[in-house]
């Protein structure tokens, strides 16, 4: 794929992503895009499909986010809302860079979405799980490989109940894959960068560090 090099943004839900993206996106206006990711989950309270996107009439559209919407929406993204039967459809003719299944809901990013926001000269940012890290390394992708965790499983847990938009069961699986997420995290030649979002500010200096070259990249281009 040419352009840009995308963003991998992993980590547990709660470890501060979509606020440290936001910050990001607010600062170094029009030079991110957003592939938006498809799922079989039914709508959270708010969530629309495709919200604030000119979508294409296919199954895997490319579609872009605009920082407007990502700076007013309570999570990073909206998704695509389709069936199982049209993402298996989609896995099956190789249509998704990443896919994988967490309660029972499945979710994948299509190639299209990301070589789309690569063709307009905008880095492209995917907000995957370590299941969708790994099967992205097996790809031609060439990303740069960030993931976010939180200081420690109690803080994490707290964040997550604050929220109060999980039942106690799927609270429960959460944490738990935060557990596995925080583990795998530590193997060497995984991530590019991890950063321990204990400290918002000096979490966010590390997040530019590491992406600072390819932002001047579209910056110049752009002149």
């Amino acid at each position: 794929m040419s352009g840009p090099r995308p963003v991998v943004l992993s980590g547990p839900s709660g470890a501060g992503k979509s606020t440290l993206l936001k910050r990001l996106m607010k600062e170094y206006e029009g030079v991110f895009g957003f592939s938006v990711s498809h799922t079989t989950r039914n709508p959270r309270p708010g969530e629309e499909d495709g919200k604030g996107l000119n979508c294409l009439p296919m199954l895997l559209g490319a579609t872009l986010l605009p920082v407007a919407d990502v700076l007013s929406s309570v999570s990073s993204e909206d998704y695509h809302f389709v069936t199982r039967e049209k993402m298996q459809e989609a896995i099956d003719n190789n249509e998704l860079i990443e896919n994988a299944e967490f309660s029972g809901n499945m979710y994948g990013t299509s190639k299209s979405s990301i070589e789309d926001v690569q063709a307009q000269n905008l880095i492209c940012i995917l907000d995957v799980d370590i299941q969708g890290v790994r099967n992205i390394k097996e790809t031609d992708l060439n990303p740069i490989y960030i993931s976010i965790q939180p200081p420690s499983m109690e803080i994490l847990e707290q964040r997550l109940r604050d929220r109060k938009t999980e039942t106690e069961e799927s609270l429960q699986k959460r944490l738990e894959a935060a557990r596995i997420d925080m583990e795998l995290s530590k193997e060497e030649g995984v991530f590019d960068l991890v950063i321990i979002n204990d400290d918002l500010d000096e979490a966010y200096e590390k997040l530019k560090s590491v992406l600072i070259e390819e932002i001047q990249k579209v910056q110049d281009a752009k002149k």
